[in-house]
């Protein structure tokens, strides 16, 4: 790849390699556009790895009237699981009913949700009486429960997702890399966009490389890029963060997620298996400046557990939190600087600057396709491209295998390898150590780290543990613990000397800091 990179010109250059990068390297290789993708860190290593793993057509916009929007993502949500199965699966939600006439009011909706959903439609919602809704949620609080009702949504991995377009985007020829900064746009002599100066983290070098038209789907940091083009741009992206609390699953068994459908700031909370977890959240907090690593506030930690205690037979308490995230989303500027975030619109822009930038702002996983497709549709005009006609609404994502219904706790860590899984395994079996897990609180083999630097672009501790597997997400502290088995498999396949093991294990153990709480 880096071959190729250095010494090629490009149709397409897409800077960002979260979502929305990543569909774009797709839709244009797909296309047939010689295409290359940078990504400053790592694939999903931002906002498209700290999402609430929901693949939704988003039941709170239609409160917001946004039908529009509602339309795209369930239509995308069906696409979604019919070109990756094995990643994108359908979850059964219940909002519980404490109320009389909470079942009118929210039942109104879901039929409007099922109806918007079309054919794609998972299942049709149902009315829950309250032992049904207590079958579902075991641990919820039955006091004053009259029942509740259950829809249909989708749960995906969203990092595996991203390191399955890479993959996806590499096969159908695009030339992709991790740990390549764009620094700066390169101009013709009439002031064109003609390519990046980027410089590659590995080997210290900085290269310059050409290209018909270039993206910027940098998410939170795409106003950078923009202003590098022209500094007299007007800012676009209102940055806002959301935190999610991961517990054991003995708080909140079963197979159903649960929707709290208003929190004490009016926004709906989810509680969601995921991985032999459950995954609590989001918050939706402005904050000043995009940040690459965001903390979480005591308060948003806060409002979490006390929102989840209220419904929860057992209330969760600091101790008991095995990781905290938190992502940053990037909403497009719409209604004022002092406009409450949770009335911003999730979907995408997408701007084409008079030196002919490309750039897509907003939008949500979700919808990645369709934004991928939009922004395409610029590209080819800015970039004076032969116009080809996109493909990939039936395009099936490396790993395609049909799935029926999540795998058990178990063998979930292999289902999102799909058609991989039987190499994966391969891999695993090479040594005797590599078969064992990493740590007995995390499902991971160990010989999963080998497979990831060989097949997957894992450069460091962090890639595997963050983003290959998802340990840190599901357990910080455990994930910590095998930094160091970790790196010493990547100082293996990679070719490093041991002290490159101890310094890239300590980095990883000190980020992970930034995921445990203190009790």
């Amino acid at each position: 790849m880096l071959k190729r990179i250095k010494g090629g010109a490009f149709d397409v250059l897409v800077v960002g390699g979260g979502a929305t990068g990543l569909g774009v390297a797709v839709d244009s290789a797909q296309r047939g556009y010689n295409t290359c993708l940078l990504e400053a860190f790592d694939f999903a290593k931002g906002t498209s790895s700290r999402t609430t793993k929901l693949v939704h057509g988003g039941v709170r916009y239609l409160q917001q009237l946004d039908f529009q929007l509602v339309v795209e993502a369930l239509r995308e949500r069906g696409l979604m699981h019919e070109n990756a199965p094995h990643l994108v699966h359908p979850l059964r939600f219940v909002i519980p009913r404490y109320g009389w006439w909470q079942g009118p009011f929210y039942g109104a909706g879901l039929m409007l949700y099922d109806l918007l959903a079309g054919r794609r439609n998972f299942a049709r919602s149902r009315w829950l009486n309250a032992a049904q809704t207590t079958a579902a949620l075991p641990t919820l609080v039955r006091a004053g429960l009259r029942g509740g009702i259950e829809y249909h949504d989708g749960q995906f991995d969203d990092s595996r997702m991203a390191v399955s377009l890479a993959r996806t985007a590499a096969s159908l020829g695009a030339a992709i890399a991790n740990g390549m900064r764009a620094t700066g746009l390169l101009k013709d002599v009439h002031g064109r966009v003609c390519g990046v100066n980027a410089f590659d983290a590995e080997s210290g070098r900085t290269i310059s490389i050409n290209a018909k038209v270039v993206v910027n789907a940098c998410g939170i940091f795409s106003d950078e890029l923009r202003t590098a083009d022209d500094p007299a741009a007007p800012r676009m992206i209102t940055p806002a963060q959301g935190v999610h609390l991961v517990l054991q699953r003995s708080f909140f068994p079963g197979s159903h997620a649960l929707m709290v459908p208003r929190t004490d700031d009016g926004r709906v909370l989810f509680l969601i298996p995921w991985h032999g977890r459950v995954v609590i959240g989001t918050t939706d907090t402005p904050v000043p400046a995009p940040q690459v690593e965001p903390r979480p506030l005591p308060e948003e930690i806060n409002f979490i557990l006390r929102n989840a205690g209220r419904y929860l037979q057992r209330p969760p308490t600091r101790a008991d939190v095995l990781s905290v995230f938190t992502g940053m989303r990037p909403l497009v500027h719409a209604g004022g600087i002092n406009a409450p975030t949770k009335s911003i619109s999730r979907s995408h822009k997408v701007l084409v600057s008079a030196s002919g930038l490309v750039s897509v702002m907003g939008g949500k996983w979700t919808t990645y396709r369709s934004m991928a497709a939009d922004t395409m549709e610029q590209a080819i005009k800015a970039g004076g491209l032969e116009p080809r006609a996109c493909g990939t609404a039936t395009l099936r994502v490396h790993g395609w295998l049909p799935t029926t219904a999540p795998a058990t706790p178990e063998a979930d860590w292999l289902r999102v390898y799909g058609s991989d899984a039987a190499a994966v395994l391969g891999v695993c079996a090479e040594l005797p150590q590599w078969g064992l897990a990493m740590h007995p609180a995390l499902p991971y083999p160990l010989g999963v780290a080998a497979h990831a630097a060989r097949h997957e672009m894992a450069r460091c501790t962090e890639d595997v543990l963050a983003r290959r597997t998802r340990a840190l997400f599901l357990d910080a502290r455990a994930a910590a613990e095998c930094a160091p088995a970790v790196a010493a498999v990547l100082a293996m396949e990679l070719q490093r000397d041991s002290d490159w093991a101890v310094r890239d294990a300590a980095a990883f153990q000190e980020l992970a800091l930034v995921y445990q709480l203190d009790a």
